[in-house]
């Protein structure tokens, strides 16, 4: 039985940056006078509950919408919404090509000022200078933006925002996750690991499977 690293997301204390993983894949950010929030729109039900539970445990209140198709949102729970803008945004992410989908969408709060002084640059979505790779931040990336492939896996990075994937690539390699950039121009970049010890440090970084996810969806350790 492997014994897990101390550096494991199931080890380390949650911290509010690890809620840059959100921001890694295709995360926004919507900053105002009352707080920062943070949203994310995701194709699978397991990836909303799971990143839910990842912004509860940092006491950062999340909530999630629900998409029964193009044209239609619609609350997961009560939610007092912050004007038409924010809903139109999202479903218009929503095409026949991707029929549902769910938009976490956090509370405006000021526990996230540090996050967005950090991942901003103007009004443009940008890697901090100093980005490192934590278990915690790898973790809510993956549950973001992970996916097995033929070969390796990959963690998926933002479309709009290219200037970020060489410096999360970057900061990956740091960590002992070198991988090669992939379709950086078209609608699904992301970076690649493979390699036995690359996707075992992967495995034991992230930690436990949530218990949302299909069988397969994370990288195990041994795999």
């Amino acid at each position: 039985m492997s014994q897990l690293s101390l550096f494991s997301a199931d080890l380390t204390p949650p911290q509010l940056d690890d809620l840059g993983g959100l921001l890694a894949a295709h995360g926004r950010l919507g900053v105002g006078g009352d707080g920062v929030r943070l949203s994310i729109l995701l194709g699978d039900q397991w990836r909303a509950d799971a990143l839910q539970r990842e912004c509860r445990v940092r006491d950062v209140p999340a909530v999630l919408i629900e998409s029964d198709g193009p044209g239609e949102l619609r609350p997961a729970v009560p939610i007092e919404s912050d004007g038409p803008g924010e809903l139109q945004e999202a479903d218009a992410a929503v095409t026949a090509a991707r029929p549902t989908a769910v938009l976490l969408r956090t509370e405006r709060t000021q526990l996230l000022a540090a996050l967005a002084a950090d991942w901003t640059r103007g009004a443009v979505k940008s890697a901090p200078a100093d980005l490192t790779v934590t278990a915690g931040f790898l973790r809510c990336w993956t549950i973001a933006a992970g996916r097995p492939a033929t070969i390796g896996f990959l963690l998926g990075l933002d479309p709009h925002a290219p200037d970020t994937h060489e410096p999360l690539a970057a900061a990956c390699a740091a960590a002992g996750l070198a991988g090669s950039l992939l379709g950086i121009r078209g609608a699904a970049p992301a970076v690649r690991i493979v390699g036995y010890r690359r996707c075992s440090r992967l495995a034991e970084m992230i930690g436990t499977p949530p218990p949302e996810a299909p069988a397969g969806a994370f990288p195990s350790l041994g795999h």
